[in-house]
């Protein structure tokens, strides 16, 4: 039995802001017999923000993997290229790879990238798709160029979207479908048996950073879309609200018919929001229907 490509890993395995993961990406390529010569992590998203450590590196260094998490890539050049690896795989490493780098592996970096390329460039696409009210998105299996998001595409696999869908769902969702597909075809990639069609260029849309501030709600816009924000800013950064005179982060919300069609209904233009559940001022989570019995004993 022949030996399989030795791989480099890069990313954090975050799709979207706010959301850990269990890196099912590199488990996959240890269980398929890939070896890994090491990761190259990023502080990028949730490290110095959210404080959390990266479930990344709890992996690799499970399976004795070295990992690097570099301030800049020309620190890491040289090793990078004593790895002799074939390929680089990337899921969500959250910063631009530059073509030195790229250029190092035979095969390049492949990357798992959550949208139907060239729909939702940039670094919120699952956010974005949910926004949008989007009934597909999918992922893509593209050949990383130092450009965003604008190599050619493998494969793609489109996923329904039924509108009830939150960031974190979506996010799990999104990375299931792109470790399957990468899992089943990257041989055909290696090998050069599959090869990528570039991408449309006059089609590509874009997304943007989200900021604290994007999470702002004042009602002042339709309820359905604050509904749909509800769900994409799980997370970060979140939906926050003033009602009732206190400011509250809103976690579950649905369109309500009247201002009397649930417990804690707010008027939105056009429409109602019922908000189901909320994070209070002093950051206990409760429902609507608690909420308003609190502020009315206050």
């Amino acid at each position: 039995m022949s030996k399989l490509p030795k791989l480099v890993f890069f990313g954090n395995e975050r799709l979207a802001t706010g959301v850990s993961t269990d890196v099912p990406a590199l488990r996959a390529l240890i269980k398929d017999g890939y070896e890994v010569a090491a990761v190259v992590a990023s502080h990028s998203e949730g490290v110095s923000r959210q404080r959390r450590g990266l479930e990344i590196v709890e992996v690799a260094h499970a399976y004795h993997i070295p990992v690097l998490i570099p301030d800049k890539f020309e620190d890491i050049t040289e090793r990078l290229a004593k790895t002799s690896a074939q390929a680089g795989i990337l899921v969500a490493f959250g910063k631009i790879i530059p073509q030195t780098i790229i250029d190092i592996f035979p095969k390049g970096i492949i990357n798992i990238h959550p949208s139907l390329l060239p729909k939702y460039r940039g670094p919120t696409p699952v956010e974005t798709a949910i926004l949008d009210g989007a009934s597909q998105t999918g992922v893509s299996l593209m050949a990383l160029s130092a450009k965003m998001d604008a190599g050619p595409v493998y494969l793609q696999q489109p996923v329904e979207l039924d509108g009830n869908e939150t960031k974190p769902q979506l996010a799990k969702k999104l990375l299931a479908e792109g470790v399957n597909l990468l899992s089943d075809n990257l041989a055909y990639i290696l090998d050069g048996t599959l090869e990528p069609i570039p991408q449309a260029a006059t089609e590509a849309t874009y997304t943007k950073l989200l900021t604290k501030q994007d999470g702002w709600v004042d009602f002042d816009e339709p309820a359905e879309l604050i509904e749909r924000k509800v769900r994409a800013f799980l997370g970060f950064p979140k939906t926050r609200a003033k009602v009732l005179g206190q400011e509250i982060v809103i976690t579950k919300a649905r369109v309500a018919k009247n201002a009397k069609d649930g417990a804690l209904v707010v008027k939105a233009r056009p429409g109602f929001l019922e908000i189901k559940d909320l994070i209070g001022p002093s950051g206990r989570i409760m429902s609507g229907a608690d909420y308003i019995r609190g502020y009315k004993r206050s």
